[in-house]
């Protein structure tokens, strides 16, 4: 584990995911990707935004075993209890598509009352791109090409985005 950033504080953790891991993430998203939506502010809704381009899909929590060994694995790095993780969520970000920087909290009430805020985001990147893909994290220093298996945990009140990729993240 390396310690990237204190504030936001950032590690990245590589080998987090077996490539086998990776693979069946992927084959679980692949057939089931849809556009992805952002909370609205005011009523906590789902909605399209030119904020978010990617394609994504929620996971079921522990929908098989190797997702629930994942999110126990995610529990225990995070020393936060696995029920009060949020499903994982699969993203793919084709060519010049993007997620523009913002907070990993929420606005909206309705999301308050359900959870409450997020305590810590884990991002896994499940394939390897050449040129592009980084997440950048724009109140902290530099930003890294991240790799397959590698993974972020980030303090969410400090804002990342994601830049556009040149080539597909799933293929």
């Amino acid at each position: 584990v390396t310690q990237l950033s204190w504030h936001p504080r950032a590690f990245l953790y590589k080998g987090f995911l077996t490539h086998e891991e990776c693979d069946h993430l992927i084959k679980l998203a692949k057939d089931k990707l849809e556009k992805s939506m952002v909370a609205d502010n005011e009523s906590g809704k789902s909605v399209e935004s030119e904020v978010r381009t990617s394609s994504g899909m929620f996971l079921s929590k522990a929908q098989d075993e190797i997702v629930a060994r994942i999110e126990e694995r995610i529990a225990a790095w995070t020393f936060l209890p696995a029920e009060n993780g949020e499903a994982i969520q699969i993203l793919r970000y084709e060519l010049g598509q993007k997620y523009e920087p913002h907070f990993d909290y929420f606005h909206d009430k309705v999301n308050q009352q359900l959870g409450g805020h997020r305590i810590a985001t884990v991002l896994m990147y499940l394939s390897d791109v050449k040129k592009g893909g980084e997440t950048v994290f724009p109140n902290a220093e530099g930003k890294v090409l991240q790799e397959k298996d590698d993974t972020w945990s980030d303090c969410a009140k400090k804002g990342y985005a994601v830049c556009a990729l040149m080539l597909p993240l799933i293929h």
